[in-house]
């Protein structure tokens, strides 16, 4: 299990984003800054690092930062616990990002939420499985979680594609609130900008067997870190605390890029949050 973000990664997100350079942080860390460009590098201390002097410093909690960087990780979640839930990981310009794909297994209508790099492996999966696709949801439009609409669409030509962009038409625009049923199942969705400004996060719930509510979120967070707040970094945090924290502890946190999580773990274990 690797996640999108080691404790370096975190560092780095925590130190650029509120403008602290490396000679700074590295002071607070009571090292050198070479060996602190090394740690953010390979994510692993050369030596001993006063986590509470950087973390502060940086806006991180210390003791969850020491824990990411001695190998802390989410929980190994059975996702067959939601049995009609798939993750699916496409690779290009050296990053995994996820898509997912839901359905109802008694219609067996079909949702879609990002694409990945490419959408031929939810193409086959759909195919396989004899789904019905009524919708594609997009968390945001960066082009790594976009990149495989037009394929998408072309396959399956009466695909409702959501957005969040102010810019979509407005026949695709995701509306604050809705709700859309996929055979049983309901999905809703919460507005979570900061890492873009389109961002939003999907719930599903009404799952068979009262498995709990799964949450799309995109780059909104990751197990152990959160998206760098290209629109605005303070946002990006308020909104992960107030949308996606809220919701039950049980959750399961489906993110774009890394293992999934659950809300109780990020709310114990993140160290931006």
């Amino acid at each position: 299990m690797n996640l999108e973000d080691h404790a370096g990664d975190v560092i780095r997100k925590g130190r650029l984003m509120t403008g602290v350079s490396v000679e700074q942080a590295a002071s607070a860390a009571g090292v050198t800054a070479a060996a602190l460009e090394a740690f953010e590098e390979a994510g692993r201390p050369a030596g001993k690092i006063d986590f509470q002097g950087l973390a502060g410093l940086i806006g991180l909690d210390g003791g969850r930062l020491a824990a990411l960087a001695g190998g802390w990780l989410p929980a190994a979640r059975d996702l067959a616990l939601w049995r009609e839930l798939r993750q699916i990981t496409t690779y290009g310009e050296g990053m995994g990002v996820n898509g997912y794909l839901v359905w109802d297994e008694i219609s067996r209508e079909a949702a879609l939420f990002d694409t990945g790099w490419d959408a031929a492996p939810m193409i086959q999966i759909v195919r396989e499985n004899e789904l019905v696709p009524r919708h594609l949801f997009l968390t945001h439009g960066h082009r790594d979680h976009v990149a495989g609409v037009a394929a998408l669409r072309a396959e399956f030509p009466r695909l409702r594609l959501h957005s969040g962009s102010r810019t979509a038409p407005p026949e695709q625009r995701i509306l604050a609130n809705s709700f859309i049923h996929l055979g049983s199942l309901r999905i809703t969705n919460r507005d979570t900008p900061g890492h873009a400004e389109d961002g939003i996060t999907y719930m599903i719930g009404n799952w068979p067997e009262d498995a709990p509510y799964v949450a799309i979120v995109g780059d909104a967070v990751f197990a152990g870190s959160i998206g760098r707040g290209n629109q605005s970094w303070d946002l990006a945090k308020q909104k992960v605390r107030d949308q996606i924290l809220t919701l039950p502890p049980d959750t399961l946190i489906c993110p774009g890029h890394g293992p999934v999580t659950t809300v109780a773990e990020e709310k114990a274990h993140n160290p931006f949050l």
